[in-house]
């Protein structure tokens, strides 16, 4: 599979469920924000619509970061709507749902379950230049947390503000980075 840091998006078009509509979403949406995309297997199970909303509870800090959320399943964006519908956690989502009816975004990012038709727990830190900063793969019994994501995104946001720094374990905003350097080796 190889791995993806520094990867760039390749151009995509898909469907979306997006504030009560169907909208168009290209890599051209990417440019200019920070992106997290966020694969799940299917609308309509168990695990996925805890984790959705967990982040539609954090998509105000996500936004305050300049990022936008793209949830992504293989479902149609009619099903996205549908589920939107049935379900409470499901309405109070503000992200971009999107449909990856062709599997196009699902084998991009390698979480492509092909024999289930259906994506593995992929989650992508997404620069504004469309380059892949973060990535985590679970299998599909293994829910993520929105908190930990919106962390990894302040830590990705200052390494790129701050070139000569790194962020070091459990790293918050405002704690102390790293310079590396020679007199730092063997010395943490």
């Amino acid at each position: 599979m190889g791995h993806f840091i520094g990867k760039k998006v390749e151009p995509f078009c898909v469907q979306a469920y997006y504030n009560g509509e169907f909208t168009e979403i290209t890599e051209k949406n990417l440019l200019g924000k920070w992106n997290i995309f966020f694969f799940y297997p299917a609308d309509f199970t168990f695990v996925c619509p805890t984790e959705l909303g967990d982040l539609a509870d954090y998509y105000e800090e996500f936004q305050k970061l300049n990022c936008e959320i793209y949830s992504v399943s293989t479902d149609s964006h009619f099903v996205h709507k549908a589920w939107a519908d049935a379900s409470d956690t499901i309405k109070k989502i503000r992200y971009p749902m999107l449909s990856d009816a062709a599997w196009n975004l699902s084998r991009q990012f390698g979480v492509l379950l092909e024999d289930e038709g259906q994506a593995l727990r992929g989650t992508f830190i997404v620069d504004a230049e469309g380059l892949i900063q973060a990535y985590e793969i679970h299998n599909l019994g293994i829910g993520r947390n929105a908190s930990e994501l919106l962390r990894k995104l302040q830590a990705a946001q200052f390494v790129a503000e701050h070139g000569d720094e790194v962020c070091p374990a459990k790293w918050q905003p405002g704690a102390e980075t790293l310079k590396p350097s020679l007199d730092l080796v063997g010395m943490l």
